[in-house]
């Protein structure tokens, strides 16, 4: 019996050790400030990076071991200009899109999407038409330039506008710092008009 207590005593013990690290674990995982000493721009690298942006928006290529990974010697500049796909496939059944190989590509009942070039350059992505305001306002409204045509899948933004003015600007300010890379991307092409149903006779 003095030995069970002994055994309890030690467990309690043991767990009361491990609790302040336990939660403290825990507590990591909550947003925390930027610290002191974080530009917007760190902040903004810090957003893309977790957000996702590379998975559509950096030409995926065959690596080494024959896993696809995100060509970074073109990081952010959207679907290539040079890669002319076939018409996509028409979904079927349960398969709702296609995506090409780069993961640049999407096709589905919306049409044919493209990830824009998101580098600064000053013709092909963002260096010259956009400004800050005009980006923060397409990613609140999921409109192109905030005010014209829906953004198609499967860009996310009805889950970026979630997020604050500050990280928004804070991923302007990053993107304004990476390499420009000169690549005019397609536009969005509209799925093909429904057929007439047949006349009955």
């Amino acid at each position: 019996m003095r030995r069970r207590k002994s055994f309890a005593l030690a467990l309690i013990l043991v767990l009361a050790g491990l609790a302040p690290a336990v939660f403290s674990r825990g507590s990591d995982t909550t947003s925390k400030p930027a610290p002191a000493g974080t530009s917007r721009a760190e902040r903004g690298k810090y957003l893309v990076t977790i957000m996702g942006c590379n998975d559509c928006h950096t030409p995926w290529k065959m690596g080494a071991n024959g896993v696809p990974e995100p060509d970074m010697s073109r990081m952010l500049s959207g679907h290539p200009e040079t890669m002319k796909l076939p018409p996509p496939p028409a979904p079927s059944g349960p398969w709702l899109a296609a995506f090409a190989a780069t993961q640049t590509a999407f096709a589905g009942p919306w049409g044919v999407s493209y990830a824009a070039n998101l580098t600064p350059d000053k013709n092909t992505g963002l260096g010259s038409t956009w400004t800050e305001e005009l980006f923060i306002k397409a990613l609140r409204t999921g409109k192109h330039f905030g005010t014209s045509r829906s953004i198609q899948p499967p860009m996310p933004w009805y889950w970026t506008n979630k997020a604050t003015d500050a990280d928004l600007k804070a991923i302007w300010a990053y993107l304004q710092t990476i390499p420009a890379v000169v690549n005019h991307v397609p536009d969005y092409q509209e799925p093909p008009a429904p057929k007439p149903a047949p006349e009955e006779k």
